[in-house]
């Protein structure tokens, strides 16, 4: 049994199976013929995505972006759910693994849409899907995607789990998890502020905002319309966004000061909701920064943010935070070792071909490092106790 974790965000679409990673934006767009192909360009995985679903063709990702005469994108959380979901989920499924067996994924919403949605995600998503991936060199690829278990979690907590988690699913920072901590995860429509306590989820602290990095981006494009005449869609802005020049018409527009500021002012609104939400969890051991958005508003946010921010590693892609997490959590909640066993090499000649060392069965209790210390001991059984019923 596979596990898979797939995050389908307004901005981005990723996926992750713990060997293999995807990435692609949230586009889709009509299949059209291309008359003439370059052998020149970007030959990458998720740089020329067609596939076929249903019956019926779709681009996606940049691909559509380039190529298609009919795009759409969203900023709407329905709209995701009844008419994204499916498509982009299993595409990314697909492009990330290669199994013939059923999959276990495991997903997020954010957390203002976790009680209404989850049971839709999971329905859209869930059962047998054949999905045709049409190569650039004339190939098709005929998959059957077969997903059995869908797991939904509160989004945020992916990054809690991705640094308390090792790769086979197994608690490897035990002090973290007996932790209060925030999370502050900026995506492409929302930002998420939540508060888990010995990875309890506290309603009372957590709130999903509309104030995720496109809002910056809207700014910015809103500028450049009243400056050119020319309305440019909110997926095409990361490329300007990232160098801050952008030519329209032969024109060239430097936006690195605009963007100084909309990023300025886009912080100190986070920061202002965020330290007026947790007031009153002053006892907040440290505050995750999380998602793309943290990426580009991350300077900005820190020095406004009352609490120990723990800093964005600067070799880390922060948009795979999420997801890197929920394959790490169904690692544990399904068990890594048993996905190991199912596929350990047949004997040879007798003898038997060693597996890699699995993990370990689901988690005793973690003993403290003073025996004698008892209520120390009774701190990290409380903090693991939230892991250990999802087993």
């Amino acid at each position: 049994m596979e596990i898979v974790g797939i995050d389908v965000g307004f901005g981005f679409t990723k996926a992750y199976n713990g060997k293999n990673s995807i990435i692609f934006k949230s586009v889709i767009g009509d299949a059209t013929s291309i008359q003439f192909r370059s052998l020149l360009g970007d030959d990458s995985s998720a740089s020329n995505i067609h596939i076929t679903l249903e019956d019926k063709s779709y681009f996606i990702g940049s691909y559509a972006e380039l190529q298609s005469n009919i795009r759409e994108f969203t900023l709407d959380q329905e709209t995701l759910i009844e008419e994204f979901v499916k498509i982009l989920a299993i595409t990314a499924a697909g492009l990330c693994t290669d199994t013939t067996a059923p999959i276990n994924v495991v997903s997020g919403l954010p957390v203002g849409y976790l009680k209404r949605d989850s049971k839709k995600f999971k329905q859209m998503i869930k059962g047998v899907h054949e999905i045709t991936y049409h190569n650039p060199n004339g190939e098709d690829v005929k998959k059957k995607i077969n997903i059995d278990n869908v797991y939904v979690i509160p989004q945020p907590i992916g990054s809690i789990f991705n640094l308390i988690f090792d790769a086979q699913g197994k608690i490897k920072d035990r002090g973290l998890a007996t932790q209060k901590l925030g999370v502050v995860d900026i995506g492409f429509k929302t930002t998420d502020l939540s508060i888990f306590d010995h990875l309890q989820y506290i309603e009372r602290g957590s709130s999903t905002m509309d104030s995720g990095i496109s809002k910056c981006f809207s700014v910015v494009a809103n500028k450049l319309r009243q400056e050119s005449n020319i309305t440019i869609e909110l997926y095409r802005m990361y490329k300007f966004i990232e160098s801050g020049i952008i030519k329209i018409k032969g024109k060239e527009y430097n936006i690195s000061n605009l963007k100084k500021r909309v990023y300025t002012h886009s912080a100190s609104a986070i920061a202002s909701d965020l330290n007026r939400l947790w007031e009153n969890d002053w006892d907040i051991d440290s505050i995750i920064l999380s998602g793309g958005g943290s990426i580009e508003l991350a300077e900005y946010l820190s020095p406004n943010i009352d609490g120990n921010v723990i800093p964005i590693p600067q070799n880390v892609d922060a948009r795979f935070n999420n997801v890197q997490g929920y394959c790490k959590f169904g690692r544990y909640k399904w068990g890594y070792s048993k996905f190991l066993a199912e596929n350990k090499p047949p004997k040879k000649n007798g003898k038997k071909v060693l597996a890699p060392e699995p993990a370990a069965e689901k988690p005793s209790e973690p003993p403290s490092e003073n025996e004698s210390d008892e209520n120390e001991a009774k701190k990290q059984a409380g903090g693991l106790s939230w892991l250990r019923r999802q087993n």
